[in-house]
């Protein structure tokens, strides 16, 4: 069975002949695990680990002040497709919020980012290189809720979804508008070689939702299913990435079209395994259960292969699970011992 095969039968929440597992890794983390285990390539790495997926992007292609690492101020390691420059480790947090206290006049005029700077020219090329063997995952990664923080801040943000929820909804179609644009033309350039639409928004804390679900459904539920709808339109599945503990809204995710969620963060409240399977197991695909902190980062190789082992005896059954870590990202403080230690336990113990 390919990779690709075994993925695709776990999103009909079937069995395959073994648990499918991915890995979402920093390039620090990759270029940590290529000298650990002495290989050439990152993909080299991602064989070893047995990954079943692979990704394939949009590249930019606008003018040059506005790319995302055109002539960085000091200390600014990013520039978000929206203009917001950000500051500390990874892609690290918002230094302004320019849309904070903006009229809806002024939310219209901003100078929103035109989706023809993202060319698809060559995803095509990079994903038929893997000649049909694993899961394709494509489209635009889409933060719409972690945009509008940036422009707006969070706090902000929250209050205006009271007292002036028409900017709210400005501010977000502006921005979904330009994601579903990027993507649909991604799509319409090399949907036929791509399977699964991945995009990301986390939607919860460690004790529980960031907004309930009225404002759930008020504010993000309908972009949601916008984007939803149009992987699905080209016939796609749609996997989103959420951090926190967000379980409440699962049902609402469904409603929305997401077809998987990948993370799955089993320390943040209502996200226990066992609960999730039982509870959510016959209408979400479930990505994820695999504690990168506690477990991977702080554990040891032994602890790893238990902890495996049990989420594997959990959400197993019946299909529709996908083994890795509970974040997107692999971190480069994560021991590449551990991390062989859980992609091996699930080669071993994840047969059907």
């Amino acid at each position: 069975m390919t990779s690709k095969e075994r993925v695709m039968l776990a999103f009909q929440h079937r069995q395959p002949d073994r648990v499918p597992v991915w890995c979402g890794a920093s390039p620090e983390f990759i270029r940590k695990a290529m000298v650990h285990l002495g290989l050439t390539d990152a993909e080299s790495v991602y064989k070893r680990f047995g990954d079943d997926f692979r990704r394939v992007y949009g590249v930019y292609a606008g003018p040059k002040e506005h790319a995302p690492d055109y002539n960085l101020p000091a200390g600014v390691t990013y520039r978000s497709p929206f203009g917001i420059d950000r500051h500390g480790y990874g892609y690290g947090q918002p230094i302004n919020h320019p849309l904070a206290n903006a009229t809806l006049e002024e939310v219209h005029a901003y100078p929103w980012p035109d989706p023809t700077w993202i060319s698809a020219e060559y995803i095509r090329e990079d994903a038929e290189k893997w000649k049909g063997e694993y899961a394709i995952l494509g489209g635009d990664w889409s933060p719409f809720w972690h945009d509008a923080i940036d422009m707006m801040g969070m706090e902000e943000l929250l209050v205006k979804m009271y007292e002036e929820p028409e900017i709210v909804d400005a501010v977000l179609g502006h921005i979904v508008d330009y994601y579903a644009a990027v993507s649909e033309n991604i799509f319409k350039t090399a949907g036929d070689v791509i399977d699964i639409y991945f995009i990301g928004n986390d939607l919860g804390s460690q004790k529980g939702p960031i907004v309930g679900e009225r404002l759930f459904r008020r504010f993000l539920l309908p972009h949601l299913k916008r984007l939803a709808d149009l992987g699905h339109q080209y016939g796609l599945k749609v996997m989103l990435h959420c951090c926190g503990g967000f379980a409440p809204l699962i049902p609402c995710l469904a409603e929305a079209g997401i077809d998987a969620l990948q993370s799955l963060q089993p320390d943040a409240a209502g996200m226990e395994p066992a609960a999730l399977k039982k509870h959510y197991g016959d209408i979400m695909v479930f990505n994820g259960c695999i504690d990168s902190h506690n477990v991977l980062i702080d554990g040891t190789p032994e602890w790893v292969r238990e902890k495996t082992r049990e989420v594997l005896t959990v959400m197993m059954p019946g299909g529709g699970f996908i083994l890795s870590p509970s974040h997107d990202y692999l971190l480069e403080e994560t021991p590449v011992e551990n991390v062989l230690a859980m992609y091996d336990t699930a080669a071993e113990y994840g047969i059907y």
